[in-house]
């Protein structure tokens, strides 16, 4: 065989290499082909590629790795298994930019499943050789790097721990400086996916810096940009009063409320989140939002969306009114008890009716006034209905009845309260007749309506035990009236009347 033909024999070997890692690589895009190419063995096929001598076999080999081990847990584990992470990792430091782009990649996707599959990443040594990528030049590898760190951190505490300690958050806080819009992205995610587990984790971010330089991109007007930002700076205020009042200080406020007007719903979602995280903490900072019309803007924004966009929503206006009177009666004057009743009717799912019928008792358990309010929306027979559901949720059962309890127990607004009678079942009726009890001795009006509208007919045919807490009401309530009207209304004393009329004997 002359050189020539060895040379040949050489370069169909190559073409063939290159062209199987090709047809790899484009095959495991759609999910269909997976399990064919899994069944095939192709992972101990791809394997030994990554070390081919042709450059773009091996960045090739690497990226259908990648998109293997993306597509589910079992291939992740498999691409474990065959002890690829170790030449990966060996490679991110030798090999060219295009190389460490697909090799971080690999990484990325393994890390994305579980825990297990993240911290076998950490344990192959990984986390060195990602960092060293924050500092490459090269923005797509940093890019890279940065979202197989953020697949690491965002599982728990720990390995997030490991992401700080291998010295990844400086760095990180420089590349969201970086003037490329996808790099900015993922490092802000990053960084939010760190900060989230724990105030320490949090804290590691503050101290370098990150508020500043997240601030100052609220108002940038790409959208994928805006949702991280403001989850980073959501899952920062959330673990303390200091962190909390540090994002304030950075003048997030009132800017960020112009992005709930954002026609994107999760930059909505993730401002009410970041507002709710500052506004749970204490009345000042609750007080703070309420000064710069953050009550009303996201009460605005519930009412422009849908499900879970409207959680984190109702749930900060449950924070808001449970600090103080003052902050509860802002959000009522805001029409907050109004947008927070739609919401009960239009949701399906359990979690959000709970969050609103928890917000609605934060409103409602402080005065008459404030219990008022929240009855004169037809509220307390909602909350009823949802409580006594069977096929409601327990989470939402408790709810439901925790709200009823404290409204009833400030509410004297009588003609909200007099439907409960007929409906409801005894732990929340004594509640009711509780109020009746309390407002009747003081209102004569009141005391007719009482009559006239069948609530004393109710009231009399009422089982309670002798002695309860419910009997002295009712009796409370009997006291108030003679006692002929008393008789009149209890039950069967029409037929004594009946019968005193059959025994009458004219004279």
């Amino acid at each position: 065989m002359s050189q020539r033909q060895v040379l040949q024999v050489f370069e169909q070997y190559q073409k063939a290499r290159t062209q199987f890692v090709q047809t790899i690589a484009e095959l495991a895009t759609r999910p269909q082909n997976i399990e064919t190419l899994q069944n095939a063995g192709v992972l101990s096929l791809l394997r030994p590629l990554l070390l081919d001598v042709v450059p773009t076999i091996q960045q090739t080999a690497a990226l259908a790795l990648g998109r293997l081990a993306n597509h589910n847990d079992d291939l992740a584990e498999a691409v474990v298994k065959g002890d690829v992470l170790p030449q990966l990792v060996y490679s991110l430091a030798e090999q060219n930019r295009f190389y460490k782009k697909a090799a971080a990649f690999v990484l990325r996707a393994v890390a994305r499943h579980s825990p297990r599959q993240a911290q076998a990443v950490v344990d192959c040594g990984a986390l060195d050789a990602l960092v060293a990528c924050l500092e490459e030049f090269d923005p797509g590898v940093k890019e890279a790097a940065a979202w197989a760190l953020g697949n690491i951190a965002r599982h728990n505490g720990e390995l997030s721990q490991a992401v700080v300690d291998a010295g990844a958050v400086p760095l990180l806080v420089l590349c969201i400086q970086e003037p490329e819009l996808a790099l900015k992205r993922i490092a802000a995610s990053t960084l939010s996916d760190i900060s989230k587990h724990s105030p320490e984790l949090a804290q590691t971010a503050v101290d370098a810096g990150a508020i500043a330089h997240l601030a100052q991109m609220i108002l940038n007007p790409d959208t994928k940009l805006k949702r991280q930002v403001f989850s980073a700076l959501g899952q920062i205020s959330k673990h303390s009063v200091d962190l909390a009042e540090m994002v304030v200080e950075a003048e997030v406020f009132p800017a960020a409320l112009a992005c709930l007007k954002d026609p994107d719903e999760y930059v909505r979602k993730n401002v009410t989140t970041l507002i709710r995280e500052v506004a749970k903490h204490t009345p000042e900072l609750s007080q703070l939002i309420v000064n710069a019309g953050g009550v009303a803007a996201v009460i605005d924004t519930i009412g422009d969306s849908q499900g879970n966009v409207r959680l984190p929503g109702i749930m900060m206006l449950g924070y808001v009114a449970a600090h103080s009177e003052s902050l509860a009666m802002a959000v009522i004057v805001s029409k907050g008890v109004h947008q927070l009743t739609i919401c009960l009717v239009e949701e399906t799912e359990d979690h959000i009716k709970a969050a609103t019928a928890w917000a609605l008792g934060q409103i409602g358990r402080h005065s008459p006034e404030h219990a008022r309010a929240v009855a004169a929306a037809n509220v307390l027979p909602r909350l009823l209905r949802l409580y006594v559901d069977t096929e409601s949720s327990e989470d939402l059962r408790v709810k439901a009845k925790k709200a009823l309890k404290s409204i009833l127990q400030k509410c004297t607004y009588l003609p909200a309260l007099e439907p409960l009678l007929h409906e409801a079942p005894s732990d929340i009726l004594k509640h009711v007749v509780g109020q009746f009890s309390k407002v009747l001795p003081h209102d004569s009006k009141a005391r007719r309506l009482f009559v006239t509208s069948g609530g004393l007919k109710k009231v009399q045919e009422i089982k309670a035990e002798p002695g309860s807490l419910l009997q002295e009401n009712i009796n409370s309530i009997n006291s108030c009236y003679p006692e002929e009207i008393v008789r009149y209304y209890s039950p069967g004393y029409s037929e004594i009347l009946l019968e005193r009329v059959e025994a009458y004997q004219p004279t």
